[in-house]
């Protein structure tokens, strides 16, 4: 498993961690100590990110040093070393986290359907809620700036944070702002709090260490959400759902938000889902955003594509009393960075 991440996974995109996932892969001992934990703590994304928090926090100088100078062979070493000499310390830390993934392609996606949601309610305001919000970078999609490959742009150009997506086909994406978002409410099991040290490491020691573009984005991100800090309700999102909508208020369209975040359940599961966001439709409209593998998403049409075709599907549910109407606006690749918008203007 050590092997194949590091000569598949990370090749090609972090010699670091392609060097220090195939040294620990040939040590007998650092196996051994991998060996003794749980099986969901054994992966190396979850081992190495633990020992990337230890030397961020201070715990572990040698890998520190090596992981800012991108030293491969001194990072494995220490890695090897950090492993042996402070077990107990890293399957701490992998115990009670799970990696993290917030790419910022997602906002080149959600703004404009977005967008669309509020303008096919007719809705002055919104109040987003994102499902797995981990962090809650989504729910400052109104603040980040977005560049299209057409020239188009969206969102706040002045923005710390900056996202660029390629359009496929020759279709613009509508041009309509996000209306003013009067709530942003995060639902996660294991919500992660940017303003607290402990969570905002342990996001920034989830990157590869020889990504320097991508830790800098991720501060950006960070800085960006501390500015508008969402209110993050901790549990099964088909349970907490309807206590996230109350927390919009009166008047401001509830928007759900899911990116690549279905998958996870099982079908029952994204049924009951679905039947929950009818449930909380039954007072004022509810709109749902999905941005999910073709088929994984209830209700959300397939444009005839196959399932497991490496593409997305960015479907727009809009529940109002008994009526349903779902549509897919467009498809994405590559978290977003791709974008085919199809939804008529």
């Amino acid at each position: 498993m050590y092997r194949r991440f590091g000569e598949v996974d990370a090749a090609g995109h972090s010699p670091l961690y392609e060097r220090v996932a195939v040294a620990l892969s040939e040590s007998d001992e650092a196996l051994r100590a991998i060996a003794t934990a749980p099986a969901h703590q054994r992966h190396p994304a979850v081992v190495l990110a633990a020992l990337h928090d230890l030397a961020l926090a201070g715990r572990a100088p040698e890998l520190a040093a090596a992981c800012a100078a991108a030293d491969g062979h001194a990072a494995a070493g220490a890695a090897i070393d950090t492993l042996l000499r402070m077990p107990d310390a890293v399957a701490a830390v992998a115990g009670r986290r799970r990696p993290r993934t917030d790419e910022t392609g997602r906002g080149a996606v959600l703004y404009p359907a977005l967008a669309e949601a509020a303008h096919r309610t007719g809705a002055d305001a919104v109040g987003l809620i994102d499902v797995a919000c981990s962090a809650g970078f989504n729910l400052t999609v109104d603040r980040v700036g977005i560049t299209y490959s057409n020239g188009q742009s969206l969102g706040d150009p002045s923005s710390p944070v900056q996202v660029a997506s390629s359009l496929v086909g020759d279709r613009p994406v509508p041009g309509r702002r996000v209306p003013e978002v009067v709530a942003r409410v995060g639902v996660d099991r294991e919500p992660l709090d940017v303003t607290d040290a402990d969570d905002a490491r342990w996001l920034r020691a989830c990157l590869w260490p020889d990504r320097p573009e991508r830790a800098a984005r991720l501060d950006a991100e960070i800085a960006l959400a501390a500015t508008a800090r969402p209110v993050l309700l901790q549990g099964d999102a088909v349970e907490v759902l309807p206590e996230a909508v109350a927390h919009v208020p009166e008047g401001a369209l509830p928007v759900v938000t899911t990116t690549w975040a279905l998958s996870r359940l099982p079908l029952e599961g994204r049924l009951r889902f679905l039947h929950r966001l009818d449930e909380a439709a039954a007072g004022r409209p509810v709109a749902w955003v999905s941005v999910e593998g073709v088929g994984v998403a209830p209700a959300v049409p397939t444009l005839g594509d196959r399932r497991a075709s490496g593409h997305s599907i960015i479907g727009l549910a809009v529940f109002d009393g008994a009526s349903l109407h779902a549509e897919a606006l467009g498809r994405c690749w590559s978290r977003g960075r791709l974008l085919a918008w199809l939804a008529d203007p």
